[in-house]
C-alpha cells in the first residue's frame, strides 16, 4: 500500500523520485513553497495532510516537541557524510523497513547499518 510522505527541503529532488518509483505518493516542501518556514509550520502541513515528515533535520528527533503517538511519522535520515548517493542509500533501507512497519505514530530514525523506531 502506498505510503503518503513530504520530504523537507534539506532532501534532494532524487529523494522525490525514488520514493515515487517505489510506488509512493510524494510532495515536498519546496513544491508546496513552505521552503524556509519554521518546523512547527512544516511539521503541521504534514500533519494536515496525513504524511509522513522525511528529513535531515535533528531537531524532528526531538520525542518531547513531536511525541510519535500524536503524528502520521517523521522519517530522519543520518547520513555518516551528507550527500546524495547516502541519503538515497539510507531510503531504500527505510522502504525495506516500511514493508513491515507502519510509520503511523512512529519516529524513525534512519542510518545505514540500521532504523530505530520509536513509538
Amino acid at each position: 500500500m502506498p505510503t503518503r510522505f513530504k520530504l523537507d527541503e534539506n532532501l534532494p529532488r532524487n529523494a522525490q523520485v525514488l520514493l515515487q518509483q517505489a510506488g509512493h505518493d510524494v510532495h515536498t516542501v519546496l513544491d508546496e513553497e513552505l521552503g524556509g518556514n519554521p518546523d512547527p509550520r512544516v511539521f503541521g502541513a504534514s500533519q494536515e495532510e496525513e504524511r509522513v515528515l522525511v528529513t535531515l533535520d535533528l531537531d524532528f528527533a526531538d520525542i518531547r516537541v513531536y511525541p510519535p503517538a500524536g503524528h502520521h511519522g517523521i522519517w530522519v535520515l543520518r547520513p555518516h557524510t551528507q550527500n546524495i548517493e547516502n541519503t538515497l542509500a539510507l531510503l531504500r533501507s527505510a522502504l525495506r523497513v516500511l514493508e513491515d512497519e507502519p510509520p503511523k505514530g512512529r519516529l524513525w530514525i534512519i542510518e545505514l547499518e540500521r532504523v530505530r523506531i520509536h513509538e
